[in-house]
């Protein structure tokens, strides 16, 4: 597929130093980027494509986000490569379409196109209503994902409302063929939630975790982060301290470092193939740490061979099924297994296998069914 004719080149006289080749360690030094003169780099060689968003006429409140992509670039292109051989690209900016459908449409074939070629999609910039663009392109490919939101807010709406950036999610709830397996919320802000909306996130089985329960264990976030087959990530969720330049910052939320911690696991996440100078310069930083995160994977997803990892079975007083849970020897990362019958497992072959952690197992071995386990075994059923 030629995506080439959706992309608006990148300007390096925008960006100093960008481009060269003087043996810097930079970013900007060393990936391909989408120019003029040098056209649309070879993606289909690289593990990661940068793909940046102008259309933020659906945004709600955060006008001039679409301004977003160049202003990460000036910061990202200038920070330092780590130990490991990068292979990524630069796609350059999707042009606005003459509605926001059409940018829905180019942003949803470019992402499949990636995902289609094992490249994986860091998208920047526009407003959080381009998360419904980036799930139709899962669609297109006829593959039932989970997403992971870190946002303050669920982003429900009401369902007669167009598409923005504060009621896409009810558009992927209600979206026909659904492929949407399960849809977490990290750090969501209990004012800002309607108790209706909650009740609603109970019901569908979708998971919910609180800004102040993930703040004090901050690593119980990597089993739901590496559960995701998408991240969306509202920088409304970051603190205004931390991240002045977002119109929609509150006074609370997650720190910078706590950010760049969360992003850093999604890249460890080895199912993931998928944001103005302050706020621009700690998104250029949270994507570093998702390129860390990603040339750092150990690529211990269940099951390469099951020599690599310790199993545990746990009986549970009253519940007829145990659970079993394996533990990679490499990473000692954990998971559980939800039982099904053979022929379920081809459908659902990316989600019967539930990242979980230590604790998980044991509040089995306690004689009691963890939640994570509970809710994905009732979606299954």
């Amino acid at each position: 597929m030629d995506i080439s004719a959706f992309f608006e080149p990148i300007d390096l006289n925008e960006f100093p130093g960008s481009g060269e080749t003087s043996g810097q360690v930079r970013l900007g030094n060393i990936i391909g980027i989408h120019t003029e003169d040098g056209g649309l780099p070879d993606y289909a060689t690289s593990n990661i494509a940068l793909i940046g968003v102008t259309d933020d006429r659906r945004a709600v409140g955060n006008e001039g986000c679409g301004l977003a992509p160049n202003a990460i670039r000036k910061y990202l292109f200038q920070l330092n490569v780590g130990p490991y051989p990068i292979k990524m690209v630069d796609l350059g900016n999707i042009k606005n379409g003459f509605s926001v459908t059409d940018t829905y449409f180019a942003l949803s074939s470019v992402v499949a196109e990636m995902i289609e070629n094992n490249v994986l999609p860091v998208i920047m910039g526009g407003s959080q209503d381009l998360t419904f663009a980036n799930y139709q392109a899962y669609q297109s490919l006829g593959q039932i994902i989970n997403i992971v939101a870190v946002d303050p807010m669920f982003d429900l709406g009401k369902s007669e409302e167009e598409i923005s950036a504060q009621s896409y999610l009810s558009s992927i709830i209600l979206h026909q063929p659904n492929y949407l397996f399960n849809y977490a919320n990290i750090g969501y802000q209990t004012y800002f939630i309607d108790q209706d909306a909650l009740k609603l996130m109970k019901n569908l089985f979708f998971d919910t975790y609180r800004l102040g329960i993930v703040r004090e264990t901050l690593e119980d976030v990597e089993p739901i982060v590496r559960n995701a087959d998408m991240l969306t990530f509202d920088i409304s969720a970051v603190r205004y301290s931390d991240a002045p330049g977002n119109a929609n910052a509150t006074p609370n939320g997650f720190y910078g470092e706590e950010a760049c911690q969360i992003v850093r696991y999604a890249g460890l996440s080895d199912k993931q193939l998928d944001k103005s100078g302050q706020t621009a310069h700690l998104v250029a930083q949270m994507i570093w740490y998702f390129i860390d995160g990603y040339y750092n994977r150990a690529h211990d997803f269940p099951f390469k061979s099951e020599d690599d990892y310790m199993k545990y079975r746990v009986s549970i007083r009253d519940h007829k099924e145990e659970i079993v849970f394996y533990k990679s020897k490499k990473t000692d990362r954990w998971w559980m297994e939800i039982p099904l019958p053979a022929e379920q497992r081809i459908r659902y072959e990316r989600h019967y296998l539930v990242p979980c952690s230590y604790k998980d197992y044991q509040i089995a071995c306690e004689n009691d069914i963890p939640d994570r386990w509970w809710m994905v075994y009732q979606k299954l059923m």
